[in-house]
């Protein structure tokens, strides 16, 4: 996927690998190491490619750990939705929501705080170097205005190499219309009752019902048959239908998918409403402006009960660094999802009034999960994991419209990290190999982890890193106003040569994104 015409490139700042800092999962004072890089703007597809290296966004700082020095390796890590099957626990959530929204029942006291309750890497928020850079760069004044008609004649220029392909694509989009049907997603997903079908009820033509003991008998039988038949067709998919919609699989064991649950219908009478509503945060939208304080409220009382934070430290500032601005430029191409690309809040409103919201970036590839907060009055609700079964679904509706948007990105599992495994339970799922940046099944890599934190988890040994950096002069810089491939700058540049630096960044961004973003240079 390119840039749109007119967009904006990526333009960052890298700073020299960090010094040791404390670690936020395992509180060593020394053992956390990462780079990162002040991004001015983003494009989607640029992110997309750097999360695919190990990156990660907090705000407008983009970092990548050190993975073979940090004490609690970070490996990223996404789910596959289109073949995501709910486990029991995450069933059990799902039936507590629909009982808490049908009937309005709950218990408060004996409920066990989910794992995922303090979701997504809070720990980042710990982080002081982190902090320390949302707080250095939080005023950071543009560039200088001269460099924007430097980028506008550059853009220009790609515009008509750009428009055959758009063409083409455009091509493509309707042609995948006709193939996936109107199955488009609404902008606000709502979980309402409505008047039950005409026809249901006791057929007095048929039987009388059998007794429970016989029926379990049955079931148990006809789940054994249709195992074996289940298996054999499981395994045909995997190896021929891998991008196979959830509306399209055969239901031959009739397993109830997570639509089911979560959209099930509710009675007439249901005791509470949940809807939740998709705004974008990044450049905000109406909505998001108008329920800004709301969402701030949310935020600042989970911060407060849930991480201990004392009251002058969640401050509005703080809020919009962390989880409001992004990097990333807003994209709709007529090809994409109906809300576009970039970055999101999902809002989870009860009753007419918000109680969570899921921070999302919505890129080319994946839906890719920032954060979450909640009212810790709903606690008892389970929501850090009933969001993240809700951004599945989400991403799986928007995989209908958009074929290549099918993965669940869920920021770092953490094996050295016991409350950081529970990522690992939403499969299947895929960790990163930090050497060769390929995607292992989360099964292969679960031995090595337990003898080694730091693990390859490419099991070939010839192969090395793809996109490994092979001509570093093509690299792109943005230096006094002036966009140039590297080795013209390397004449210009005056002082202390800093090409042990611009090395660096080359080798962790790789050479596709060394040579469409702009590297900045004072």
């Amino acid at each position: 996927m390119a840039a749109a015409p007119g967009a904006s490139p990526t333009i960052v700042e890298y700073f020299e690998g960090e010094d040791f800092y404390r670690c936020g999962y395992c509180k060593n004072e020394t053992g956390s190491r990462s780079n990162g890089m002040w991004a001015h703007s983003m494009t989607v597809q640029d992110y997309q490619d750097l999360i695919d290296r190990g990156w990660r966004r907090s705000g407008k700082y983009v970092y990548k750990p050190v993975m073979n020095q940090t004490c609690c390796p970070q490996y990223t890590i996404r789910c596959r939705p289109l073949h995501f099957q709910p486990s029991k626990s995450h069933k059990k959530v799902l039936k507590k929501m629909f009982k808490f929204l049908s009937k309005g029942e709950f218990s408060k006291g004996n409920n066990e705080e989910e794992p995922m309750d303090s979701q997504m890497d809070n720990a980042v928020m710990d982080d002081f170097v982190l902090k320390s850079k949302l707080d250095i760069h939080s005023d950071h004044r543009p560039l200088g205005e001269g460099y924007n008609e430097v980028i506008e004649n550059e853009v220009e220029k790609k515009e008509e190499k750009l428009e055959d392909k758009k063409t083409k694509e455009l091509n493509q989009s309707h042609a995948q219309k006709e193939k996936l049907g109107s199955g488009e997603p609404s902008s606000s997903v709502k979980v309402v009752a409505s008047a039950p079908k005409p026809g249901k009820g006791a057929d007095l033509s048929k039987p009388p019902c059998r007794k429970a003991k016989d029926i379990r008998k049955e079931r148990k039988r006809q789940k054994l048959i249709l195992k074996s038949q289940t298996d054999k067709l499981e395994g045909f998919q995997v190896q021929h239908e891998p991008q196979l919609l959830p509306s399209e699989k055969p239901k031959l064991n009739q397993r109830k998918n997570i639509e089911d649950f979560i959209f099930d219908i509710l009675p007439e009478d249901a005791a509470h409403r949940l809807e939740v509503r998709v705004v974008r945060s990044s450049p905000p939208s109406s909505q998001f402006k108008a329920t800004f304080q709301e969402s701030y409220q949310v935020y600042k009382r989970y911060q407060m009960v849930i991480h201990k934070d004392p009251p002058d430290k969640p401050t509005v500032s703080q809020f919009t660094r962390f989880l409001c601005t992004s990097p990333l430029e807003m994209e709709n191409p007529p090809n994409g999802p109906d809300y576009g690309y970039g970055s999101f809040h999902q809002q989870y409103w009860l009753d007419g009034k918000i109680i969570a919201v899921g921070v999302i970036d919505v890129l080319p590839y994946c839906v890719s999960s920032v954060y979450l907060y909640y009212d810790p009055d709903y606690s008892f609700l389970s929501l850090g994991v009933y969001s993240a079964l809700r951004e599945i679904a989400f991403t799986r509706q928007l995989h209908e419209k958009t074929s290549q948007l099918s993965y669940y990105y869920m920021g770092f599992y953490i094996h050295s990290c016991p409350k950081m495994r529970y990522k690992g339970q939403y499969r299947p799922s895929d960790l990163l190999c930090p050497e060769t940046y390929v995607w292992v099944p989360i099964e292969q890599c679960l031995p090595a982890l337990e003898s080694s934190k730091y693990c390859r988890f490419n099991q070939d040994a010839k192969a090395v890193d793809e996109e490994r950096i092979k001509e570093l002069d093509r690299l792109r810089v943005l230096y006094k106003r002036t966009i140039m491939p590297y080795n013209v700058y390397k004449k210009r540049q005056k002082g202390p040569s800093d090409e042990a630096i611009v090395q660096q960044y080359a080798d962790l961004v790789g050479q596709t994104c060394s040579e469409r973003m702009l590297l900045f240079r004072s």
